[in-house]
């Protein structure tokens, strides 16, 4: 996405290290879930920090449109965004759940990573359509 943004400011820096704060933590609450055997608390904080960067990226998403304009070709690409709406509502929905059936919860989680593992094009298009 930032390989595809024409201008950046203040702001889509923040965004960007806010991004990268959760994303950091993710090696810490994976291992701490792993080594918990689908506890509870370890398997809502889990899908805390996934929320978080879910949250992260879409704010991501907004610095940048907004920095290069609605009409931008990213923008176009970016659309609704329908793949990170329905993360972030998985991951809401997935936390509680984790109190009462943490392993229903990290299905939600294998599910949402499953349904990013089939490669977002709109993006990879504009990109390729630039360079040509």
């Amino acid at each position: 996405m930032l390989n595809a943004t024409k201008r950046i400011d203040g702001r889509t820096m923040w965004a960007n290290l806010h991004l990268l704060f959760w994303l950091s933590l993710v090696p810490l609450t994976t291992a701490w879930a792993g080594e918990n055997h689908l506890a509870v608390v370890p398997t809502a904080a889990y899908g805390f920090v996934l929320m978080m960067a879910a949250i992260a990226y879409a704010l991501l998403q907004t610095a940048i449109v907004a920095c290069n304009g609605q009409d931008s070709r990213l923008a176009q690409a970016i659309g609704s965004d329908g793949k990170g709406k329905i993360s972030v509502a998985s991951y809401v929905v997935s936390i509680p759940i984790a109190f009462f059936a943490p392993t229903l919860s990290a299905l939600i989680y294998v599910a949402v990573a499953a349904m990013w593992f089939v490669p977002d094009k709109r993006i990879e298009r504009l990109t390729s359509l630039e360079e040509a």
